[in-house]
């Protein structure tokens, strides 16, 4: 690890540690209330995904023409704001979504900048610090989190306030890394361009899409938790589920650290195999009745995502940075996989609507999954159009 890269990854930890505390902390306050809707928290993460869905076009821009350290300053000073907001008792899913408008604007310069602080070679370990001390944030702040609002919400609220204005302050320790000329014309045209570009490359597209299939099933399996685990193991707050959740955590981590020995760059094909897996642990997940089952199944489906999602974020980030700009690439993949995100639990919360089985709904996710991993892989680059296994 250079020491360009220590404080991105202090800056990183800190501001992914205060997403997951507020997003419990409103868990907290829905599962507190009398008659809590079973669409709530469906509906809470999908306004978190919109902005990164309509904003991509801007974003990705961004990210090339201003200095990314700095960039990083300004998103968190929006996500503490939508703490604000809910500090001040504003509706949570209009305040939330504001934090996840800070989310989308922090996350091309996250990703952006680490191709100008590390060398090619270095890129997929830099990823697996990232992805590591991502995972590590998200496990401590949701426990941390969910246990702080079980006590009392505006604490918890409060603490993560201070947390993203401390992340902001780490990132001057940052290089302000050089700009990349804007392109001329409308942002929306350029967008459609650069995406058209992008996806007429065989190993960027199948990089884009798969990184679509982790994040949208990553995103039900969470959802879906909140419904399942009352129903199923009993669990009764916030706290319970977010140390279910921790097992998913610790499995990702483990699957990070050991993507750059596993699956190296040029072997992106063998990420497949991490797909399949984790299809056939989420509909094995339904049938777990114990809590240690469930524990053992979601920490080797954790293993399986860092495994998938490692090397094709690193794929990604090469390639953009040698075409339409890492910011752009970036922008891109959230804006793909956002939606494909916001897709997914949205239909899930009209399932969860129309009263559907959180068993029923986890077995379905899993058998999608694998459907739709084995469509991608339809159109996996062969060696010879990539010069790559």
């Amino acid at each position: 690890m250079t020491k360009a890269l220590t404080p991105l990854l202090i800056a990183q930890f800190l501001s992914a540690f205060a997403d997951n505390a507020i997003l419990f902390a409103v868990i907290a306050m829905v599962m507190q209330s009398a008659n809590p809707a079973s669409w709530y928290v469906p509906a809470l993460q999908s306004v978190f995904l919109v902005a990164f869905v309509v904003c991509a076009p801007w974003v990705g821009d961004l990210a090339n023409r201003v200095a990314k350290s700095r960039l990083l300053i300004i998103a968190n000073l929006i996500k503490a704001s939508g703490a604000g907001l809910l500090l001040l008792k504003t509706e949570p899913l209009l305040a939330y979504s504001v934090v996840g408008l800070g989310a989308a604007l922090y996350s091309p310069a996250k990703y952006g900048i680490l191709p100008e602080l590390t060398a090619e070679h270095q890129l997929v370990k830099a990823n697996s610090w990232i992805e590591g001390s991502t995972i590590l944030a998200i496990l401590t702040g949701m426990v941390v989190g969910a246990k702080v609002a079980d006590h009392s919400i505006a604490l918890a609220l409060q603490g993560t306030l201070v947390l993203f204005s401390i992340s902001a302050l780490m990132t001057l320790f940052l290089p302000a890394t050089a700009s990349k000329a804007s392109p001329q014309g409308l942002k929306l045209m350029v967008f459609y361009r650069e995406t058209r570009y992008f996806l007429a490359h065989p190993r960027s597209r199948f990089a884009i899409l798969s990184a679509s299939l982790f994040w949208a099933a990553a995103a039900c399996v969470r959802v879906i938790l909140v419904a399942w685990a009352p129903l199923v193991l009993l669990s009764q707050n916030a706290s319970d589920i977010a140390n279910l959740t921790l097992f998913l955590a610790l499995g990702i981590i483990a699957g990070s650290a050991l993507a750059p020995w596993l699956i190296p760059l040029q072997h992106l094909r063998k990420s497949r195999y991490a797909a399949y897996a984790m299809g056939a642990l989420i509909v094995d997940l339904s049938t777990c009745q114990q809590i240690w089952s469930a524990q053992l199944v979601l920490f080797l489906m954790g293993c399986a995502g860092g495994l998938f999602i490692v090397p094709i974020n690193a794929a990604l980030q090469t390639l953009g940075q040698q075409s339409i700009g890492s910011g752009s690439a970036v922008a891109m993949q959230n804006f793909f996989q956002n939606l494909a995100m916001l897709l997914a639990v949205g239909g899930y919360g009209y399932l969860a609507s129309l009263q559907i089985s959180p068993v029923h709904a986890l077995i379905g996710l899993g058998c999608l999954l694998l459907i739709a991993s084995w469509l991608v892989v339809l159109n996996l680059p062969t060696a010879n159009e990539t010069g790559h296994q």
